[in-house]
């Protein structure tokens, strides 16, 4: 018996692949099952290969896994690209007999026919339940919850009317009942719920994002659509009204970075969401912010570039853009999300650094784990520390740009008499009145790169895995360290000595802790899901450390299989 399974849905867009995985992944959660989810689908509207994917454990799930156990192919097109995928001991379960393809024998895989297509649209005379009809057939097959998925269907369906429920109800039961009566399940796969655990919620990266903005303070949200990042401001739209917020779609990007600039002029928490083309057109105003210093954070959810690139793919190629993207000297932070906890505790963070130190602040995340769904301890909100600017409480002679030893002066707010000033892009003197000295710009560009001086000093150490004296230590950034974490404990488990090193401030690159890191190891290696090796540039440029750079650049992340081969490699 084979408890940590992954199963992977495969289709065309339009014919629930994404609905069908999410229900599954919801129900196993709901019975107590540890749950990862990965996603792919088309940029077109409709039409084109759609994939999900999720893992479920009894146990912790680290990653995504390498490949899956189980395959269901909906169509012809899904299987062709994945047969190669089919190994001795997989499973295949397709659309047949008498469905548009016939898989011929694999040899060691064992098939499992079921006529979706038939059941759905003669038996049931309801196409749309194909996907239903398959997952009442995984039910049956592989033990997972039906009693859990029954009741996800009665709450997702039942503002559409009690006919649409009784039909999917009808078509669950359609597909459990022709696995009972016709397969004989020769297989070892199944699911064993455990008792769920208590103050658990499953949820999605780009809504961890939109709930770690309402938890830090966020009232203003602005943002233009673009894939893979409009999630966020879908969620927010829902929730943050309740909290007395507002949620704006501008016209473009340009727009939205300016409401949200404005909108912190006024005192406001405010934040957007974007992509990379998005990022690309908000970079003017990113200059402007640094200058005015204020505060304003950007969820850049990376997707595959360069230009629209891959919208509904997956890169960590925007952080030379993040990092160094703009005119001139200006100081900003940035910070990358790994995992759905990264996702809500880094949004936070990303505010309250903006707060404290009056200056832009971007969390990357990407494609992958904007759409993955997990499940995770809810947080404890009286344990999270909330950090507010710092407000002028003078009488008088009001300097907005005081020459400071931390390089931070106390801001104010409009419609207060003792506390006017202008916030400008021009260079300015203390009072906010333009200046073009070369003394005026020096002292003011070097007040403005104080405030990141120290700050690795004041922000958590990066978490340090494995011992000194490694064959190889790994500095993982992102997403991509959930492979690594995985790679790192096979290969430890072999009797490998593989350390790593896993930063959630990515810029300022955290030098001290980076150099230490590498003087424990033989060699070190940076893996990214981007061509140039960015992080390992940047690494290079600030540490003096030439690490050995492992890059992928296909719009999928790492499995923990490729970097466990790498890491064999290296040494």
């Amino acid at each position: 018996m084979v408890n940590d399974l992954i199963i992977r849905i495969g289709g065309e867009g339009g014919e629930g692949v994404i609905s069908a995985g999410d229900m599954l992944a919801q129900a196993s959660s709901l019975a107590g099952l540890e749950v990862l989810t990965f996603r792919t689908f088309p940029a077109e509207i409709r039409g084109g290969y759609a994939m999900y994917q999720f893992r479920v454990s009894p146990e912790k799930i680290l990653s995504h896994g390498d490949t899956f156990n189980i395959f269901v192919a909906f169509n012809g097109e899904a299987y062709e690209v994945n047969k190669g995928l089919l190994k001795p001991g997989t499973v295949l379960v397709y659309d047949g007999p008498g469905g548009e393809f016939e898989p011929e024998p694999l040899e060691g895989v064992i098939q499992y026919p079921v006529p979706m297509t038939r059941i759905s649209k003669v038996e049931l005379m309801s196409p749309i339940s194909k996907n239903m009809v398959a997952l009442g057939a995984i039910v049956q097959l592989f033990s997972f919850p039906m009693e859990s998925l029954k009741d996800l269907v009665r709450r997702k369906f039942k503002k559409k009317g009690e006919s649409v429920v009784e039909i999917n109800l009808k078509a669950l039961e359609a597909g459990a009942e022709y696995v009972r009566a016709n397969i004989r399940k020769v297989d070892g796969f199944y699911v064993q719920p455990v008792k769920p655990e208590e103050d658990v919620i499953m949820i999605s990266g780009n809504e961890a994002i939109g709930l770690g903005a309402l938890v830090a303070g966020c009232k203003f949200f602005s943002c233009y659509p673009i894939t893979p990042a409009t999630e966020i401001a879908n969620w927010l739209s829902r929730h943050l009204p309740k909290a007395n917020g507002v949620v704006v779609q501008a016209e473009d990007e340009i727009a939205s970075l300016g409401q949200v600039i404005g909108a912190s002029f006024a005192g406001v928490k405010a934040m957007t969401g974007t992509s990379g083309p998005g990022l690309d057109l908000m970079i003017e105003l990113l200059g402007f912010a640094s200058m005015a210093e204020l505060p304003i954070v950007i969820a850049d959810v990376q997707r595959g570039g360069p230009s629209t690139g891959l919208p509904t793919k997956s890169e960590q190629s925007d952080l030379f853009l993040a990092a160094k993207g703009g005119h001139g000297d200006f100081p900003r932070i940035v910070l990358a999300a790994a995992t759905i906890e990264d996702c809500f505790y880094l949004t936070v963070e990303a505010f309250n650094l903006a707060e404290k130190y009056q200056l832009p602040v971007i969390l990357l995340s990407d494609g992958s784990l904007a759409f993955r769904t997990e499940k995770i301890k809810r947080p404890d909100l009286s344990k999270i520390k909330i950090i507010n600017r710092e407000i002028y409480s003078g009488n008088g002679g009001y300097q907005r740009y005081a020459v400071t030893e931390t390089g931070i002066s106390p801001m104010s707010v409009p419609g207060r008499s003792d506390g006017r000033y202008i916030a400008t892009g021009l260079e300015h003197s203390e009072t906010a009145a333009p200046r073009y000295s070369p003394d005026y710009h020096a002292k003011m560009t070097e007040k403005r790169f104080r405030k990141i001086a120290n700050l690795e000093d004041e922000f958590p150490a990066p978490e340090w895995e494995g011992n000194g004296n490694a064959d190889v230590g790994i500095i993982s950034w992102g997403l991509s360290q959930c492979a690594v974490r995985e790679a790192v404990k096979r290969c430890n488990e072999e009797g490998l000595k593989v350390s790593a090193i896993y930063p959630k401030l990515i810029y300022p690159v955290p030098v001290k802790a980076i150099r230490r890191f590498a003087s424990t190891v033989k060699k070190v290696l940076i893996p990214e899901v981007n061509y140039q090796g960015q992080f390992a540039e940047l690494v290079t440029a600030h540490a003096g450390i030439n690490p050995i750079r492992y890059d992928i650049y296909g719009g999928l992340p790492f499995t923990p299989g490729e970097i466990k081969e790498k890491i064999k490699e290296v040494i």
